[in-house]
């Protein structure tokens, strides 16, 4: 390696190691690196600035954030709740099926698995640890394998900043993660009977056909949501940073117009909380830019490229291979770094073994929700230990059934790309 490339890791390692933010490591090594190599530092800033400001789709990453913190802080997550409960309470382990079914709906609206955990997750799991029979440890496991479906199901911020480096359709992106999104949920749903059943869990009471009317009938404005974002992306009526748009702005409505549940007060939290994660991802997408200049004035994805040439890899040993990386990264890096820095150095290979960006996209993002909750720095693992105090060790005990479950489909996406492709080709057959 060239000593600017040196230069670069040596300073992204210190500032890792010394827990510096991520974004800010991230900048601090490009500005090395283009020191160290004498080059134009107002030039690469300039760029980096135009690429940000100049991409629309990612206007949709904000927005996201903002509808799912609106959503969280006002009563929806209770609402989506109790209609939930009404359809899978009855059946074994009847808490957890609906938590799952809770983390498929509200994934029609947020696209964040972290959102998912912490708001209607956090809802169905308190009501788990009522139960003697839900174990601390089973509960949280649960919440984190089923907030892993939030950015699969469309929407997902994931996908949008994947489109942004790879220039994807968003719309194809999202449509291809819906059925992947709802394998992962059934083959969550069958674990959590399997292991029902074998624990004699008791059924939930059921609900009074009384009170049927009432409860979808509190549920069904924001059951509206994901139907809305759907049909209009399908029909072209909204393109998804509209869409994005959309979501803000019937979960802003919802919050404080019709269910008034949010103060002044707490929608000035909800901004300022939205208005600090956006900069977060916006300094860390800042600081990739850098890096990826570097690496491809390095010559890194050309090397990448050659070398998955040298073993002769099909697309599906390619796949494979990369699925690997991914797990074995997810357990270490962040969801955006991995998008950001490592994607871009796969794609020309991608495109030289003729796989379908749209698959390559959603295999390589199932892969990084999973490393959500891989140790030992599976973040869906820290939020939930933080929000509810359940131990770590006691969810991984408790979680690798539902793990097992997502590899497994995970495997099937890979060897299978219709099981991603088919729902965009069909709804966009030119594409």
């Amino acid at each position: 390696m060239s000593t600017g490339m040196w230069t670069l890791l040596t300073v992204m390692t210190v500032g890792l190691l010394l827990r510096a933010p991520v974004g800010l490591s991230m900048l601090a090594s490009g500005v090395a690196y283009l020191i160290v190599t004498h080059q134009e530092l107002g030039l690469v800033a300039e760029q980096t600035l135009g690429g940000l400001v100049n991409s629309s789709v990612l206007l949709a990453v904000p927005l996201f954030i903002l509808a799912a913190n609106l959503m969280n802080a006002g009563t929806i997550s209770e609402r989506i709740f109790d209609f939930c409960r009404l359809l899978v309470g009855r059946l074994r382990g009847g808490l957890a099926q609906v938590d799952i079914l809770v983390s498929v709906i509200f994934s029609g609206m947020s696209g964040s698995a972290l959102a998912d955990a912490a708001g209607p997750g956090l809802v169905t799991l308190r009501q788990m640890l009522k139960k003697p029979e839900y174990s601390p440890g089973f509960a949280g496991a649960v919440v984190v394998a089923s907030a892993t479906i939030g950015p699969i199901i469309p929407p997902s911020i994931p996908m949008v900043i994947y489109a942004l480096v790879s220039g994807t359709s968003v719309g194809a992106l999202f449509m291809g993660g819906v059925v992947p999104g709802l394998l992962m949920a059934g083959a969550l749903m069958i674990t959590v009977q399997w292991i029902a059943t074998k624990r004699n869990m008791p059924k939930e009471d059921p609900v009074p056909l009384a009170h049927w009317p009432r409860l979808i009938g509190r549920a069904a404005l924001p059951l509206s949501l994901p139907i809305v974002l759907l049909t209009g992306l399908y029909t072209g009526a909204f393109t998804p940073t509209e869409a994005a748009a959309v979501a803000a702005l019937h979960a802003l409505i919802l919050s404080t117009v019709v269910y008034r549940a949010l103060s002044w007060r707490d929608l000035y939290q909800v901004f300022l909380e939205s208005a600090r994660a956006s900069a977060v991802i916006t300094v860390v997408i800042a600081g990739a830019f850098m890096l990826n200049y570097a690496f491809t004035a390095e010559g890194v994805p050309s090397l990448v490229a050659g070398y998955v040439q040298e073993q002769h890899l099909g697309p599906t040993g390619f796949l494979l291979l990369v699925n690997g990386l991914f797990l074995v990264l997810g357990c270490f890096l962040d969801t955006t770094v991995m998008l950001l820095v490592f994607v871009p150095m796969l794609l020309p290979s991608v495109r030289e073994l003729g796989i379908d960006p749209v698959h390559f996209g959603v295999v390589v993002i199932v892969n990084m929700m999973i490393g959500l909750v891989t140790p030992p720095f599976g973040m869906l693992l820290f939020v939930t230990h933080a929000l509810t105090g359940i131990p770590i060790k006691a969810m991984l005990k408790e979680g690798w059934p539902f793990l097992l479950a997502l590899l497994v489909v995970l495997l099937a996406m890979t060897l299978w790309p219709d099981l991603v492709l088919w729902l965009p080709h069909w709804m966009t057959p030119a594409r």
